[in-house]
């Protein structure tokens, strides 16, 4: 299996920190870079062209929606998880209706991250938890 380019989008350093080291466990997939904050996603997307942008929605200067939005007119070919905190319907519907976009919960990271990652390759949307149906 050809390697699998990952962009990490968090604010809160400590996450972002565990998050890398949760996706060091899965050869095949390989951290491109680490931003902090929604315009610098948007800058090194268009840079990278990551294969999978793993996206906070809580971010500084621009916020997690509104760069995926910019991120799938720049760089289309990159697949979107929304990684959040994050659990209020309206704002999951929001998320995952920007074309194909999946939606993780910190809270499930642990048990969904991977089970996310794995759909999304497979062209399949993930929502932790139930959020919504899909």
């Amino acid at each position: 299996m050809s390697s699998i380019r990952v962009l990490v989008v968090e604010d809160f350093a400590p996450f972002r920190q565990l998050i890398c080291k949760t996706l060091a466990n899965r050869p095949h997939l390989q951290v491109i870079g680490e931003v902090s904050d929604g315009l610098e996603a948007v800058q090194r997307a268009l840079e990278l062209k990551p294969d999978l942008i793993l996206l906070d929605i809580g971010l500084p200067s621009l916020g997690g929606i509104e760069a995926a939005r910019q991120i799938r007119k720049l760089s289309p070919g990159s697949k979107i998880i929304f990684l959040s905190q994050e659990s209020s319907p309206d704002v999951v519907q929001e998320a995952v209706s920007l074309d194909t976009c999946s939606y993780v919960l910190k809270t499930k990271a642990g048990s969904d991250l991977f089970a996310a990652v794995d759909a999304v390759l497979d062209g399949v949307r993930f929502v932790s938890g139930g959020l919504l149906e899909c």
